[in-house]
Order: structure tokens, then C-alpha cells, then sequence
């Protein structure tokens, strides 16, 4: 889908220690890695007409510097904050300042996890949270991110 000469694009935003995926606690994440899932929404996205961004970063000022972007590029942000999710104040209040759907993914549960992972500060900006769907997760915030934008 396109506006104008413009194409859609849709930022998917992957915290700390995330490309470790597959490798640290298979147990709890599961055995498939970030490429694995950044192929499968590439699928989706290409069959919508849309352009992914799939990104990665073990640094909290780098994140905040996507949604930056994003605010200008994006139709869209998915993002797996990771251990950020329970600690930066400055994650939210960069997502406050996107004006379209987010969506916050958790890989696993969080609220059968440690009760520090009980709470979120990205949750205060997200449109929709999806926890404990494993890697699917992100394939399921990313359909519903679509037909919210697609209508």
C-alpha cells in the first residue's frame, strides 16, 4: 500500500539482549532466533505492500533515536523493549510522541515472571500488549498494526 510515492513502512524495534534470541534461556524464549522472526514479517509485510524496518539494539539511546524516526517514517512501531520495558521513563515518553499505533511484544509471560516484570512503562503509550504468544507475538501485533492502518 502506498501514499502518494511514499511507502508505508513499519518499524519493529527489538530491546537488550534480544540478539541472544535463541541462544539465552531457550527455556523460557524458545529456540528460534531474531532473523527467523524478522523472515516471517517480512512475509507479512510484503504481502500488504508495506516496507519493514527490523531492528535491534542493546542500547537504550538507540531505541529512542528509531522512534524518532519513526515518527516521521512509520505507519506503525512494534516494539519488544526487553528489560527497558520495566525501567525507561524515556522509552515512553519518546512513544508519546508518535501520533499511530503501537504495540508492546513480550515473548514470554511476564506476569507469571519476577513481579519487577509486572509492570511496564511502555504500556502507558501502547495501543495493544501482547505477552506469552512466543515469537508468534510479534507476527500477531504486526496483523493487528495492519488492520488498524489498512482499515
Amino acid at each position: 500500500m502506498t501514499v502518494g510515492v511514499h511507502v508505508q513502512t513499519v518499524y519493529i524495534l527489538n530491546g537488550p539482549n534480544l540478539n541472544l534470541l535463541g541462544k539465552r534461556q531457550p527455556e523460557i524464549y524458545g529456540h528460534e532466533t531474531l532473523a527467523d522472526v524478522e523472515t516471517r514479517c517480512l512475509q507479512i509485510t510484503d504481502a500488504a505492500g508495506l516496507t519493514l524496518k527490523f531492528l535491534q539494539s542493546n542500547a537504550e539511546y538507540q531505541l529512542i533515536d528509531w522512534i524518532h524516526e519513526a515518527r516521521e517514517e512509520a505507519v506503525g512501531i512494534i516494539i519488544n523493549p526487553a528489560a527497558y520495558t520495566h525501567t525507561s521513563v524515556a522509552l515512553l515518553d519518546a512513544l508519546k510522541t508518535c501520533e499511530m499505533p503501537i504495540f508492546e511484544v513480550h515473548i514470554s509471560n511476564v506476569h507469571q515472571r519476577e513481579s519487577f516484570r509486572h509492570h511496564s512503562y511502555v504500556s502507558l503509550a501502547a495501543t495493544g500488549v501482547i505477552a506469552g504468544c512466543g515469537t508468534q507475538g510479534y507476527e500477531l501485533a504486526l496483523h493487528r498494526l495492519l488492520r488498524l492502518v489498512q482499515g
